[in-house]
């Protein structure tokens, strides 16, 4: 009997690369494909993307590619997706706007792109699909009503219940309760939030608060947020026009999605109110405003390079104040406080989530998700979007207002849930992983290669080049490089003993002279932690006489 299938590659045991599969037959839909912010571990990767793995055979299956809204991690592994896939992508026009580039990077061309509004519907293979307006923290968000021949599925997408959103538009509870009256199969509810009680202050809280910094500011206002925060490009930019500042855009992304947002009317901004950063040098600072990236702690990204001095434009200076509005991802903390640390010993006053009201979440908290489940009523319940924690406690609170935990899906990446009419059955765990992405590149690199980052970050290397004759003697002296371990000009007793060492266990180990170089790391290993109680990596070259 055919069922329905639906399998999270993303978003399910993390924050981040929201990916959901909705499979029936033949015919695959796709909802979102984000990427994730690597962990502090995670040396040198740029971002990670899905492990569509479970996809490699069904890429001509998927039927079409539903984008709930613009955040990276909903759309930024798209362009890597769209490689595999010859289907439409679905979405609201800012959304499409904010896709656009990720295609070009990664040369895939334009794919064929749908514009979608909330309240319209349309038919993708055998699915009937009714995006609705939700609100987030970005403009035109949508969740999917997606009919399925077993049932209607509801997907809220990242949401909030705002009432008086910064764009006007309040989320769209009318199609929430006519899906409850047609009856809903399976709900899949964001539950990033589902530990915070009470209910999400609106995103118009942080408009006042933006305007107590540009009142008090003295000197430069510089404000960090995520590149796709469009809601908060606009207040920054109407207080900077009420305080008499013009504002510059410091980062490549949020330069273009402020473009992008411009062109497609979702960012109405006064003529003469964006000036060129070259410009803002220029003038006084009590006259300036500079929005930046970086609000995550990444290194690379203007707000971090401000904090280390290493910007090619701006310096950070006493008398700026610097405004960090995001909530910080779960494993970034450590970064941004280090950032924080250093702005402040720069002399800027640096306002954040902890110590002003700079930032409101943009999802949903508890009394939130139980009016979601009570207006929605579904007969089964699928938390996604969240930690394990997270949707543990989503499925507690749909509990608390009557669920039964029989219809209560508490999954992670690569589980399939399997839906008829009148059953729910949750299925073996498939095998998947991360698949990072370092410059550009996706999947070269895998845990091995982390690890040994890891081990060369925590103790460095030690590396002998070693020259050897038919009788496994060692011609002349071994060359001898070393990173990140000790000074070795100020160690010549140890490196005497490594040369001796070398040479012993060139001479033990004749047999099997392709084996040599490992034996001698071996030793060299040994010997190296007996002195130094420390673990480089040690590597050995050898070459024949």
């Amino acid at each position: 009997m055919t069922k329905l299938k639906i399998i999270p590659l993303g978003g399910c045991g993390e924050v981040g690369k929201n990916m959901t599969v909705i499979e029936y037959g033949d015919e695959i839909l796709v909802v979102d494909v984000g990427i994730m912010f690597p962990h502090n571990d995670m040396l040198g990767v740029d971002s990670i993307i899905p492990d569509w793995n479970y996809l490699e055979d069904k890429f001509h299956k998927v039927k079409g590619v539903l984008i709930t809204h613009g955040h990276e991690d909903h759309i930024g592994a798209i362009g890597y997706f769209m490689k595999h896939v010859d289907a439409p992508i679905y979405a609201t026009p800012l959304t499409v706007g904010l896709i656009e580039p990720k295609l070009r990077e990664q040369k895939v061309g334009r794919k064929r792109i749908e514009e979608i509004q909330a309240g319209d519907a349309f038919a993708v293979g055998q699915f009937l699909i009714e995006p609705f307006h939700v609100t987030h923290s970005v403009p035109d968000c949508v969740g999917f009503g997606i009919t399925t021949p077993e049932g209607l599925i509801v997907h809220t997408g990242d949401y909030k219940f705002d009432h008086t959103p910064v764009d006007g538009w309040p989320p769209d509870f009318a199609k929430l309760s006519e899906f409850s009256a047609r009856g809903v199969l399976a709900l899949l509810a964001d539950s990033t939030n589902s530990e915070v009680p009470g209910w999400t202050p609106t995103e118009q809280s942080v408009t006042g608060a933006m305007n107590d910094v540009f009142a008090n500011a003295e000197g430069r206002v510089i404000v960090a947020s995520f590149a796709s925060l469009i809601s908060r490009i606009w207040q920054v930019a109407d207080a900077a026009h009420e305080y008499g500042r013009k504002l510059a855009v410091a980062g490549r992304s949020m330069r273009e999605y402020v473009k992008i947002a411009q062109k497609l009317g979702y960012l109405d901004l006064p003529d003469d109110l964006l000036i060129d950063l070259d410009q803002a040098t220029k003038m006084p600072d009590s006259r300036v405003a500079i929005m930046v990236t970086g609000s995550q702690g990444e290194p690379m990204a203007v707000l971090g390079r401000l904090a280390r001095g290493r910007h090619h434009q701006l310096r950070v200076q006493e008398g700026d104040t610097i405004v960090i509005s995001a909530h910080t991802i779960p494993g970034n903390e450590e970064a941004i406080g280090r950032i924080i640390n250093m702005l402040m010993q720069k002399g800027a006053e640096v306002l954040y989530e902890n110590n002003s009201d700079v930032h409101v979440s943009g999802h949903a908290s508890q009394e939130e998700m139980k009016l979601m489940l009570n207006m929605v009523k579904p007969k089964y319940f699928i938390p996604v979007h969240g930690e394990l924690r997270m949707l543990k406690q989503h499925g507690k609170l749909a509990e608390q207002i009557g669920f039964e935990h029989k219809n209560i899906a508490i999954i992670e990446n690569g589980t399939p849930v399997c839906l008829t009419e009148n059953s729910m059955e949750i299925q073996p765990r498939m095998k998947g992983g991360y698949i990072f992405v370092q410059g550009g590149s996706a999947g070269e690199i895998g845990f091995p290669q982390i690890r040994n980052r890891e081990r060369l970050a925590q103790a460095g290397f030690f590396l002998a080049s070693i020259r050897i004759n038919g009788n496994s003697e060692v011609l002349g002296k071994p060359q001898i490089v070393s990173e990140g371990f000790i000074d070795l000009s100020e160690e010549d007793e140890l490196i005497k003993g490594a040369e001796k060492v070398i040479r012993s266990a060139a001479l033990e180990y004749k047999t099997d002279r392709k084996q040599l170089h490992s034996h001698i790391e071996g030793a060299l290993s040994r010997y190296l932690y007996n002195e130094t109680r420390l673990r480089p990596q040690v590597y050995a070259v050898v070459h024949s006489g």
